[in-house]
């Protein structure tokens, strides 16, 4: 009776985390399914300063993101490029299992019409090199498949860097629009290769068996050709190429952007890793000396922005700095 009980609660407990769900078991893919959750979604665009042309069609930027000393940074500067962009509806679907508030506070700052997702990825790979994203941009397609009938999906990655030309250009993309992506692997950049028009062939250094050996940053789609079926696998390297070929996408479907694949529009930014450091500090102690207030404020937005752990007992021990001279920063702010 006890191994009967315990059986019937390992599957409980392990279907309502999303880990019996399996389909198309492979060595190279993650076939288990996700619990997302949709945390906020708003309609309004505040931005008093653009311009907003309805006749425009809507630019649906989907942007998966996870928790790390960067997100914050990297999410803020993404923001100020997207602020300046009319008709754009931001998705941010975060790689943790809970509604970030850091997150959704860039997203109302930035006066976006935006959608924030809960999107975490199988808790079974959670310490594994498997594709960063895959559970994020799934979930943002559930959601546009659920809830938009037409305008342009664009993945863009909280890392990269784009100009704002390329949203102009892909707000007229028919069905699939492609373009170079610079700093793309080990020929500086990934592009279609194109002949009187048309895309004849990819430039990329891995080629990998794909038939459209492109970045995610490197093409646009128009949501009146997302068909249901359309999906992406947890397959590393081949995230793209099978999304694209799920949309049931021809080589002569696709339309090449940045006059005829000439000019690069969007790179493949990545910021160095950061360390998050612990520093040993006692907050609390340092509180009791009001005149640095201030200073008590900033390690804490510090530590809330999570660039870095506060910690009583463990950590680097801090010093500040008076007259060139070094002392303890808890006794040299007394």
């Amino acid at each position: 009776m006890t191994l009967l009980i315990s059986a019937i609660w390992f599957l409980f407990f392990w279907s309502n985390i999303g880990i019996l769900s399996f389909d198309n078991i492979g060595s190279k893919s993650i076939p288990l399914a996700v619990k997302n959750k949709l945390c906020f979604v708003n309609h309004i665009d505040y931005r008093s300063y653009i311009k907003n042309d309805t006749s425009l069609k809507m630019i649906y930027y989907v942007t998966p993101t996870y928790p790390r000393p960067e997100q914050v940074p990297e999410l803020t500067r993404l923001a100020h490029t997207l602020m300046h962009v009319p008709h754009v509806h931001w998705i941010i679907a975060d790689d943790q299992p809970m509604c970030s508030e850091l997150v959704l506070s860039i997203l109302r700052r930035s006066g976006l019409p935006f959608t924030h997702l809960s999107s975490p990825k199988p808790f079974l790979y959670k310490s594994t090199n498997f594709p960063r994203g895959v559970s994020n941009r799934r979930a943002a397609l559930d959601w546009l498949q659920k809830n938009v009938g037409e305008g342009i999906l664009y993945f863009g990655d909280d890392d990269n860097t784009v100009d704002l030309q390329l949203f102009e250009e892909i707000r007229n993309t028919k069905k699939v629009s492609m373009f170079p992506v610079g700093l793309i692997g080990g020929y500086g950049v990934s592009s279609p290769i194109v002949k009187d028009g048309k895309v004849t062939g990819f430039f990329d250094s891995w080629p990998g068996s794909r038939t459209f050996p492109v970045d995610m940053a490197g093409f646009a789609v128009n949501l009146e050709f997302l068909k249901p079926t359309a999906t992406m696998p947890y397959i590393a390297g081949h995230e793209e190429d099978k999304f694209l070929i799920s949309l049931g996408l021809n080589m002569e479907d696709i339309e090449p952007l940045a006059d005829n694949c000439t000019k690069i529009l969007v790179w493949h930014t990545k910021t160095a890793k950061y360390k998050k450091p612990t520093v040993r500090i006692d907050l609390k102690q340092l509180s009791n000396a009001p005149k640095y207030r201030n200073f008590v404020n900033l390690l804490k937005e510090t530590s809330r922005l999570g660039m870095a752990n506060m910690e009583t007992n463990n950590g680097t021990k801090p010093y500040i700095t008076r007259n060139r001279k070094s002392y303890d920063a808890t006794l040299g702010l007394q």
